[in-house]
């Protein structure tokens, strides 16, 4: 017990130092490319510190399997993926092409991490406020019309278990509205990392899966409950392989509950 709170607060120290080294080139990234509406250079950023974080942690095996669509570099996608924990942003951050988080808003009020997500371009959206959501959406709009993707978690927070919660409506009212597809990404391993409401770090290998895009050519607003159920049916799909792939349990999955849409997409 003594060690691993040791190590943690390592762990947390060699992050926060990272922060801090990189803070100088957030902030000239910020200014020199402030224009940009698709925070395509600063969200490179984010993506830098993600990565070089994860790999620095002598407990996290992380790996991407999956080939990304041919235009993702010069289109948007939405893209999605379950949410497992809060290491799911440092796997993720191993993906081969740039993009732009939601976020809920209270991830950009401590110091350091909070500045560097705003510097990084990541979009706060906080949850039950209808102006926040809008603010949120258009932002996302204008992201999608610059070419870069945006990224969301449509369970809304963390699971708990790992069983993949029911989706939300607000990644795939956008597809839909911005004429884009949305891209499904299937993660597994995370919450050995760090489970929820855990504090500590943990020894594990995690891998998030790139699935098959799902076009939205054609599709009005009254197919939001279909695209939303066939991107979760895909993840869902995808995660026991996966697990296994890992050297995880998997747990059976229980009969399928009706999912209960919401107004706004979350990330926690």
């Amino acid at each position: 017990m003594i060690g691993r709170f040791f190590l943690g607060g390592l762990l947390y120290t060699m992050f926060g130092l990272i922060g801090l080294a990189m803070l100088p080139a957030f902030a000239l990234v910020a200014v020199v490319h402030r224009a940009d509406p698709g925070a395509r250079h600063r969200g490179r950023m984010m993506r830098r510190f993600g990565r070089l974080t994860s790999r620095c942690n002598p407990l996290w095996r992380f790996s991407v399997d999956g080939r990304p669509p041919d235009d993702i570099l010069r289109r948007g996608y939405v893209v999605i993926a379950n949410h497992e924990s809060q290491a799911d942003p440092f796997l993720l951050a191993r993906v081969p092409w740039d993009m732009r988080w939601v976020s809920k808003e209270s991830l950009f009020k401590p110091p350091l991490i909070g500045w560097l997500m705003r510097l990084g371009g990541d979009i706060p959206l906080r949850r039950g406020s209808r102006d926040s959501v809008e603010a949120m959406m258009r932002a996302c709009r204008e992201t999608l019309a610059a070419g870069v993707p945006v990224m969301l978690f449509p369970e809304g927070t963390r699971s708990p278990d790992g069983r993949l919660l029911p989706f939300k409506d607000g990644a795939f009212r956008l597809a839909i509205e911005a004429g884009v597809p949305v891209l499904p990404l299937a993660v597994a391993g995370t919450r050995e990392c760090r489970p929820k409401h855990s504090a500590g770090f943990r020894f594990a290998r995690a891998r998030v899966r790139i699935l098959d895009p799902i076009p939205t050519e054609g599709l009005t607003l009254d197919d939001i409950a279909s695209l939303r159920e066939a991107a979760r049916d895909r993840i869902d799909a995808a995660l026991p392989g996966l697990r296994r792939d890992l050297g995880l349990v998997v747990a059976e999955r229980p009969e399928a509950a009706a999912p209960t849409p919401a107004v706004e997409p979350l990330s926690d």
